[in-house]
C-alpha cells in the first residue's frame, strides 16, 4: 500500500518542448557573449539553426561553454541536417607578366649619315704642273700622234710622225721641247742628214723646188721666220708656237718656198 502511495507521488515525465529549449539556449548564448550555433531537431524532422554573433568580451566560463555545446548537440533519435554554409568567394590570383620576345635589332641606335666634306678647290699651280707633265709624258704623246696607217715613202716623214705631241719650247732641239727649226734639225739628224740650226739658215742651204715631195721643207717668209716638214696632200708637221705641241696639220697661207736636202 505504501509502495502504491509512493509511486503515485512521482510526476509523469514532461513532454518535450523544443521552443522552451531554444529559449534556454538563446539566453545562455547572450550571457556568455560568445559566438554559438544552435541546432534544434523538431519532432516533425524540421531543423532550425541560429547564428549568434561574437562579442568583444573574451571572458567565458567553462560551465557556460559546456552547456552551450550540450545544447547544440542533436537529440538522440533525431536526424541531424548539415548546417547551411555560405558560398566561398576566392579572389583570382594576379596574373604574372608575360615576357614578350623583342623582334629586330636590339641595342642599336640610329645615327644620321654625316654629310660629305666639300672638295677642296683645285690648286692652279698643281694643275699647271700636271698639264705640263702629261704633255711631256711619252704615253700622252702617243695618244695624240698621227694615226694614219699609211707609211710615207720618206724616212724623214716617218720619223717626224713619231714625235707628235711634244710641247713647243723656245730654243729647244730635243724631245723635251722643240722650236720650229730645232724640230726639223733633230728629225733630219735622225735620218742621217745634217742641216743648219735656224729657219733662215736652212732656207739658204736647201735646194729650192717648185714641186715639193714628202720630206721637203716648207718655209714661211724670206728670210724664213718659220719652217715645217712637208708630208704630202697639202699637209705638214711642225712645232707651231708657245702653248702648242708638234702636230700634223694643213699648210696655212704665207709659204715663201720649198727646199730639199
Amino acid at each position: 500500500m505504501v509502495d502504491d502511495i509512493r509511486s503515485g507521488r512521482h510526476r509523469n515525465a514532461a513532454r518535450y518542448n523544443p521552443v522552451a529549449e531554444l529559449s534556454t539556449i538563446v539566453k545562455s548564448a547572450g550571457e556568455t557573449s560568445v559566438k554559438a550555433s544552435a541546432v534544434l531537431a523538431a519532432s516533425g524532422g524540421l531543423v532550425a539553426a541560429f547564428a549568434l554573433p561574437a562579442q568583444a568580451n573574451a571572458t567565458q566560463s567553462p560551465s557556460s561553454t559546456t552547456s552551450s555545446a550540450a545544447a547544440s548537440a542533436p537529440k538522440a533519435g533525431s536526424t541531424a541536417a548539415p548546417a547551411a554554409l555560405a558560398p566561398a568567394v576566392i579572389a583570382p590570383e594576379a596574373a604574372s607578366p608575360v615576357a614578350v620576345e623583342e623582334i629586330g635589332v636590339v641595342g642599336v641606335k640610329a645615327v644620321a649619315k654625316p654629310k660629305p666634306k666639300p672638295k677642296p678647290a683645285p690648286d692652279p699651280v698643281a694643275q699647271a704642273r700636271q698639264s705640263r707633265a702629261s704633255s711631256t709624258n711619252p704615253a700622252s704623246r702617243t695618244s695624240t700622234r698621227y694615226t694614219n696607217p699609211e707609211q710615207s715613202s720618206s724616212e724623214v716623214v716617218n720619223i717626224a710622225r713619231t714625235l707628235l705631241g711634244i710641247p713647243y719650247v723656245y730654243g729647244g732641239s730635243s724631245p723635251s721641247g722643240f722650236d720650229c727649226s730645232g724640230f726639223t734639225q733633230y728629225v733630219f739628224g735622225k735620218a742621217g742628214i745634217s742641216i743648219p740650226r735656224t729657219a733662215s739658215a736652212q732656207q739658204d742651204a736647201a735646194a729650192r723646188v717648185s714641186d715639193p715631195q714628202p720630206g721637203d721643207l716648207v718655209f714661211f717668209g724670206s728670210p724664213a721666220w718659220h719652217v715645217g716638214i712637208y708630208t704630202g696632200h697639202g699637209m705638214m708637221i711642225d712645232s707651231p708656237r708657245s702653248g702648242k705641241s708638234t702636230q700634223e696639220r694643213a699648210i696655212f697661207s704665207g709659204v715663201s718656198s720649198y727646199g730639199r736636202f
